[in-house]
């Protein structure tokens, strides 16, 4: 039987095996490796931190993703299925890690998290 998420340590595990499968794929790899060329041993803490407090309302975030996703799209257009296919590697990496409540959560949280971003980007076109 798998955990749920209950402590920063799952956190890092997610994001870390989230973005594992982000470098490699086909369709939105190219956006994170080549596009916004991430810096991944800055960025991922900042993504354990951005999770900690959606999650469990702590950690120190302190960030604005919209406007930094915003003006990724500037330099490529982020469509749709760029957003549905960061849920679909995001759900499946929760499904292969984690059930329980706060697994449930995050998939929820995600689902938002995408919609919005989605919905702002499309936006600022």
């Amino acid at each position: 039987m798998k955990q749920d998420i209950v402590e920063r340590s799952d956190i890092e595990h997610l994001v870390n095996s989230f973005y594992d499968k982000v470098k490699k794929d086909d369709l939105i790899g190219y956006i994170f490796n080549d596009v916004a060329q991430v810096d991944w041993p800055h960025h991922l803490p900042i993504m354990y931190n951005f999770w900690e407090m959606v999650l469990f309302g702590t950690g120190p975030y302190k960030g604005d993703p919209m406007t930094k996703h915003i003006q990724l799209n500037q330099l490529t257009k982020l469509e749709p299925q760029h957003f549905d296919r960061w849920k679909q590697l995001f759900f499946a990496t929760i499904d292969e890690h984690f059930e329980g409540e706060k697994a449930t959560e995050a998939k929820l949280r995600a689902e938002n998290i995408a919609r919005l971003m989605a919905y702002k980007v499309q936006q600022s076109n």
